[in-house]
């Protein structure tokens, strides 16, 4: 899979991505607008074809976030010392082949929306 943040700074390739989820914790609505939606990836599976506008943010004691510094688009999160990258759906070019499974910090989930899809809600994640 190919993605590519909107200004096209950023451009990647991930061989898989899995577990999509849908984060409503206020971080990452503070950071996307709304809700995270996102894939899993191993960090040594994604490759960049260009990476000068990535930066990262330090958005929590446990985490950074990845996004384009031309065109602000979201793009990663990363856990300290994981092997793994949440990916943004929405940066993929083109069909991913997902499903969201799961949503979580449900219990942060702004008051302006609901969660009714039916898929499983963890209060946290």
């Amino acid at each position: 899979m190919r993605g590519s943040c909107l200004c096209g700074g950023v451009r990647f390739e991930v061989e898989t991505l899995e577990d999509a989820l849908a984060c409503h914790c206020r971080e990452c609505r503070q950071q996307s607008g709304h809700v995270f939606a996102a894939g899993r990836a191993r960090w040594d599976a994604l490759r960049f074809e260009s990476d000068a506008g990535l930066r990262w943010f330090r958005g929590s004691e446990a985490a950074s976030r990845g996004f384009c510094g031309a065109c602000g688009a979201t793009l990663f999160w990363r856990a300290d010392n994981s092997p793994f990258v949440r990916v943004a759906l929405g940066a993929i070019d083109g069909a991913t082949g997902l499903r969201l499974g799961r949503h979580v910090w449900a219990e942060e989930a702004g008051d302006y929306y609901e969660i009714n899809d039916g898929l499983p809600q963890e209060e946290r994640g």
